[in-house]
């Protein structure tokens, strides 16, 4: 019994160490993008810029164009939690796991601050693929009030040089 304890803690170590891992791998790829990035969203321009910001522990997102948005990634112990400051008014927090292949981020939502029944509704998901160093693509999902998924949202960015 005394051994099956012992191996079961192990596991559980094992995993969680796997998990921690993972995310920190997730958050240091989200560091890579740091600079200026163009392209295009719904057939018309955009830009949008990556800063490291304090002491390495945040990654600020900055998406200008008709409505600025400003997202902030960071690790929260062993998670890697992104909050989405929204042109709808409201704040998404979500969850992100990496693929396998180590090229795409996934973000799941997980709560959200100011999201009031007047609001159009939130970011519910986001995915980030990152193929090489100078390129990458990001989509935005957006759940309405309603419940339904309104509106995919696809930047195709390079690198500006």
């Amino acid at each position: 019994m005394k051994a099956l304890r012992m191996l079961l803690t192990a596991v559980v170590v094992l995993v969680a160490f796997a998990y921690a891992s993972e995310s920190q791998a997730s958050f240091e790829k989200l560091k890579s993008l740091e600079g200026t990035w163009t392209g295009k969203a719904m057939g018309q321009e955009v830009e949008v810029s990556f800063r490291v910001t304090s002491a390495g522990s945040a990654v600020m997102s900055e998406i200008r164009g008709k409505e600025d948005m400003i997202t902030m990634f960071h690790m929260a112990g062993d998670r890697l939690m992104m909050t989405h400051y929204c042109g709808a008014g409201n704040q998404p927090r979500m969850l992100g796991k990496m693929s396998p292949d180590g090229k795409t981020i996934s973000f799941d939502y997980l709560d959200a601050t100011n999201l009031l029944p007047e609001q159009p509704g939130h970011m519910q998901h986001l995915v980030i693929t990152i193929p090489d160093a100078d390129h990458h693509t990001e989509s935005w999902e957006f759940l309405g009030a309603d419940g339904k998924t309104h509106q995919n949202e696809v930047f195709e960015l390079q690198r500006a040089k």
